[in-house]
């Protein structure tokens, strides 16, 4: 389990603690779905299980994050884009404590509703 890479591993003294990026995949759509001007998350079409709009991939024992949403009409793009990174990488880091090195944010509409 420790060598495939749906996992991060945490070892413990007494003994390891395993983390699915599905796990983080959820975490990190939960933290995005609760930042205000964001009206949803976009559906991926990946053979990958994961959460809704949400990629991860492990990077040298750290988290890279593609979340992929949608915006509410009339909320400044980048200050949202940016309240996401934050929220996201607070959230992981504190619920798991492995870090995130990087939080990509793929703007993919604008919604009117």
């Amino acid at each position: 389990m420790g060598d495939n890479k749906d996992y991060m591993t945490h070892p413990e003294e007494l003994g390891c603690i395993h983390i699915s990026e599905d796990v983080l995949a959820s975490i990190a759509g939960g933290a995005a779905a609760e930042v205000e001007g964001i009206s949803g998350m976009m559906a991926l079409a990946t053979k990958k299980s994961c959460a809704k709009g949400v990629r991860v991939s492990l990077e040298d024992e750290s988290a890279v994050i593609d979340l992929y949403v949608m915006v509410r009409y009339g909320h400044a793009i980048p200050e949202v884009a940016e309240r996401i990174q934050n929220a996201v990488a607070t959230a992981i880091e504190s619920m798991t404590g492995f870090p995130v090195k990087a939080v990509n944010v793929h703007v993919g509409g604008v919604s009117f509703q």
